[in-house]
């Protein structure tokens, strides 16, 4: 599984009758791919996998394993509330032809690290397929200590985490342990850079659903250690990057797919839809925003 690169975590577009837009999400798929990316990270939280019906959920799934056709990496995210479910989103991923898997700890249960420890050990060890682990305590309510990451590390089959803690001090020392074959991966968007002046190759990036060319520049920039590239860049998403991280992603990562001509819907409850104003506002920036 190619971890190298930038990432996806790919919006479900949703129709006026908030219907799984398929249509949608196949042109998305092609767009994304066509402009660099990586990969693309299916039912991942920007995909609202909580408000998917299981149907929906393998419609998804689906679409976009077979919309890539092998052209990139594809990634199934399987948080779940238990453990169990979590498996079962495993054995869906490898029958449907993933090529790794994503997940978080379980939300509202906020289990010790003993809990966390066995929670990704034993959906690892019920899978073949590669495992991100993803740590985003802001969304689950506990973190999963650097202890706990290094030694997870040592089950085969995990091979990085994507770090969104917001606190890149963490992920500084995560990257230092040079932990052999397992990659740290950028989940925070406004910390890029800094992900990426430090080594970090790999970029599961929400804003990429509306910056995909130009994240694929900036890594390819940091590739060649045009670091004046990679600055100026940042410098021109930045301001979107930290209005999205502000408040509403999820609403402002479909808003901001109208950039490649896809109208990506409205959000599901319990996300409310962005009001006339705040949509005007961030759809002024995008407008303003140039590459």
């Amino acid at each position: 599984m190619k971890l190298q690169g930038i990432l996806v975590p790919i919006v479900t577009p949703f129709t006026a009758d908030d219907q799984v837009d398929v249509a949608a999400l196949k042109q998305l798929v092609e767009h994304f791919v066509a402009q660099g990316v990586a990969g693309i990270v299916a039912c991942g939280t920007t995909g609202e996998y909580y408000a998917l019906s299981e149907a929906e959920r393998e419609q998804v799934l689906r679409t976009v394993v077979e919309t890539v056709n092998g052209r990139a990496t594809v990634i199934a995210g399987i948080n779940a509330l238990s453990t169990q479910t979590s498996i079962q989103y495993a054995h869906q991923a490898e029958e449907l032809g993933y090529d790794g898997i994503m997940l978080a700890t379980p939300p509202y249960s906020l289990p010790e690290q003993a809990g966390i420890i066995e929670h990704f050990r034993t959906v690892a060890q019920a899978t073949k397929l590669p495992m991100i682990m993803y740590d985003f305590p802001a969304r689950v309510g506990v973190q999963i200590a650097i202890e706990t990451a290094v030694e997870l590390a040592k089950v085969p089959n995990i091979v990085g985490i994507k770090e969104s803690s917001g606190n890149f001090n963490r992920a500084l020392a995560l990257m230092q342990l040079r932990i052999p074959d397992f990659e740290i991966i950028s989940g925070s968007d406004d910390m890029a850079a800094d992900f990426l002046f430090w080594g970090c190759r790999s970029w599961i990036s929400g804003g990429a659903n509306v910056f995909p060319g130009e994240q694929a520049a900036m890594m390819a920039a940091a590739d060649k250690g045009d670091w004046d590239e990679v600055r100026r860049l940042m410098s021109g998403m930045y301001p979107l990057i930290q209005a999205m991280e502000a408040g509403d992603y999820n609403q402002k990562a479909k808003l901001g797919c109208r950039r490649h001509g896809v109208n990506a819907g409205g959000v599901r409850l319990p996300l409310s839809q962005l009001s006339e104003a705040d949509s005007q506002a961030f759809a002024s920036m995008l407008d303003a925003y140039q590459r």
